[in-house]
């Protein structure tokens, strides 16, 4: 298996307040896109990494992140696009030709590890499957609300529901056939596994990590200090 890794770095992440794009950010000391791609870098399987960023942070990027990480497996830097689905598409589009199998990874999750992976690809190389998500199964109770005055509709049962996170991993064929949709459809799609669901592809749910948290709120960024420091009491 020869392994692809996107990560998806486009977004400006104006929830964050930081008035910079948060994946530059510093976190304890590093900035957070440095860290999520040193995720990848010592990965026997991964072939090559492929970054989509704002393009107004490219300059930055490789100063800071690049030039600074030695990353061997660095490839292509492309830029992001209007949303998600077009700048994963735009990294799809500059993959080398070598990989069979491609990972999604959000470059705003530093905190996913080798290891969690590693148990990851055991099941999708085992069971008959187009991809594999990893997630949590829900501890809250959800509710299905109506748009106009937020009434309750539906309360599904949390025992079939679970939340996705990144990383995501599929074959390259079937990411590739997902993303060959419309335009419309690309413009609602908030993961990748939509996508190849949509387009018939079989995939399975795998266990994640409750550390493997999105740096979205500034309340994020002092979690994710919190259990890098735990990592490091406990290495």
């Amino acid at each position: 298996m020869q392994l692809a890794v996107i990560i998806a770095a486009g977004g400006v992440g104006s929830r964050m307040g930081l008035g910079q794009s948060k994946q530059l950010h510093r976190l304890a000391g590093r900035p957070v896109l440095a860290r999520t791609i040193a995720i990848f870098e010592p990965v026997s399987q991964v072939s090559e990494i492929v970054v989509a960023i704002d393009p107004d942070d490219t300059g930055r990027f490789r100063s800071e992140v690049a030039a600074a990480g030695a990353f061997s497996k660095l490839g292509e830097v492309v830029s992001g696009g209007e949303n998600r689905a077009s700048s994963v598409n735009n990294a799809l589009a500059a993959l080398g030709s070598g990989a069979d199998t491609v990972l999604v990874h959000d470059g705003a999750r530093p905190l996913f590890t080798a290891g969690l992976l590693q148990r990851g690809m055991a099941e999708f190389t085992r069971d008959t499957c187009d991809g594999i998500v990893f997630g949590l199964p829900v501890t809250d109770t959800i509710k299905v609300v109506r748009p106009e005055g937020r009434i309750i509709a539906e309360t599904p049962g949390r025992e079939r529901l679970w939340q996705a996170q990144t990383p995501q991993v599929f074959t390259r064929e079937a990411i590739e056939r997902g993303y060959d949709a419309p335009p419309e459809v690309l413009n609602r799609a908030t993961d990748d596994a939509f996508l190849v669901e949509r387009a018939g592809g079989v995939v399975k749910m795998v266990m994640g990590s409750r550390e493997n948290i999105k740096l979205t709120e500034p309340a994020d960024l002092v979690v994710a200090e919190a259990i890098l420091r735990a990592r490091q009491e406990r290495s």
